[in-house]
């Protein structure tokens, strides 16, 4: 027997989540339009873009979809017509936030492995039709999951929650979508971003090496080396944490597939297989909040100007009081 404890877990864990999630993501946002950080236009658009898509994953699967339920249960959040627009919501912010991470890395690796290409793709309207593409297509793909919930059951004429309908485990309309929704996030963006980051540190390496030899000294106090290694951290960082996050969510789809557990819809804390999809959950939405404590260590500029950015109330307060 499982305690009523995993209950009182998750309905502490997603506020928590949302009460860090949705200012991190705002101070990231804040921050980086102000173009403060030494980052170029072009990187500063992809990364405010993934900032404002994490937003929108706490906002949506967070906040309305698991707090909404737990919390508020039989509000009209619980209708089934709320709950299909909220799960299509959830599908759509959550792909835009992997493949924006995508569309990033490729620009980073354009930039740094490919200069005949750097100057007509590495640009500020390239890196805004990339943004718009992303997110068109991610709401245009993730539509069809609006028609894959029924009512679980009917009050009064009005249908209340969502319930899988039998066919998405029978039709093989249905299987190959899923299995397609999966291969496009994460399986796709899994390799994609393993493949060029792993190229791109390559290059950084060899690059690295032959500047030192150029040099004819240590690599110590050469500012395009300390660029370099910034470089690396970060694009590691970023791969390592999306891969980490993500390989639970994974795991339990190819357990869910080859074993036929299905998805669970309904709230029984007390079921190990609930336990098991809650957690990859939390994991694959931990990585929508993340983003900015990465930046925060990799980035000086941006740790600045998050650090003024916590400061700025106190500050405020201070000059009143003085007045």
């Amino acid at each position: 027997m499982h305690g009523p404890a995993k209950g009182l877990f998750y309905a502490i864990c997603y506020p928590v989540l949302a009460g860090i999630g949705a200012p991190a993501n705002l101070w990231a946002i804040i921050i980086l339009c102000r173009g403060r950080c030494g980052l170029s236009r072009c990187i500063t658009f992809y990364l405010v873009a993934i900032a404002v898509s994490d937003f929108l994953v706490i906002i949506t699967a967070v906040v309305l979809n698991r707090i909404g339920r737990i919390y508020f249960s039989n509000s009209a959040l619980s209708t089934t017509p709320a709950c299909r627009v909220s799960s299509l919501l959830v599908f759509a912010t959550r792909d835009g936030s992997v493949w924006l991470t995508v569309a990033f890395t490729i620009d980073r690796f354009v930039a740094i492995c490919c200069q005949s290409l750097k100057t007509r793709y590495c640009t500020e309207k390239t890196a805004l039709l990339v943004i718009g593409i992303v997110c068109a297509l991610s709401c245009v793909k993730n539509f069809p999951f609006y028609f894959v919930y029924q009512p679980l059951y009917i009050l009064d004429g009005v249908p209340w929650f969502c319930d899988i309908k039998i066919t998405f485990y029978t039709s093989p309309t249905w299987l190959a979508y899923d299995w397609l929704d999966h291969i496009l996030t994460p399986f796709l963006p899994f390799l994609l971003i393993l493949l060029l980051n792993s190229l791109t540190m390559r290059h950084i390496l060899v690059a690295s090496r032959a500047r030192r030899r150029l040099r004819g000294t240590e690599d110590h106090g050469d500012p395009e080396m300390e660029n370099r290694r910034r470089s690396i951290v970060l694009l590691f960082t970023i791969s390592l944490s999306f891969l980490l996050l993500w390989a639970t969510y994974v795991g339990h789809f190819l357990y869910a597939r080859l074993a036929g557990a299905g998805y669970l819809t309904s709230l029984d804390f007390n079921d190990p297989d609930y336990i098991l999809q809650e957690t990859t959950n939390v994991l694959q939405l931990v990585s929508s909040c993340n983003n900015v404590f990465i930046y925060a260590i990799s980035q000086n500029k941006f740790r600045e100007e998050l650090r003024k950015l916590l400061i700025c109330p106190f500050t405020m307060l201070t000059g009143v009081f003085k007045q």
